[in-house]
C-alpha cells in the first residue's frame, strides 16, 4: 500500500474512532442516542474508507 494511501487510511481510522467514542460517551453520560445524521456520517465516513481500500485489491484483479 502507498504511503499516501496508508497516511489516508490512517486518517478515516482516527477520524471514526473519534466519533464513535464522542457517541459511546454521550450513551454512557446522559443515556442518549446519538442522532440520525452522526451516526449517517460515520457509516459515510467507513464506506469512504471500504472504497478506498477496495480501489486497491480490484486494481490487482484487473491486472491479472
Amino acid at each position: 500500500m502507498s504511503q499516501s494511501k496508508r497516511e489516508q487510511v490512517v486518517s478515516h481510522l482516527r477520524y471514526i474512532r473519534q466519533e464513535l467514542r464522542e457517541m459511546h460517551q454521550g450513551v454512557m453520560d446522559d443515556g442518549l442516542l446519538p442522532e440520525a445524521g452522526e451516526v449517517r456520517g460515520v457509516m459515510a465516513q467507513m464506506e469512504a474508507l471500504l472504497e478506498l481500500l477496495e480501489g486497491k485489491s480490484r486494481k490487482k484483479d484487473s491486472d491479472g
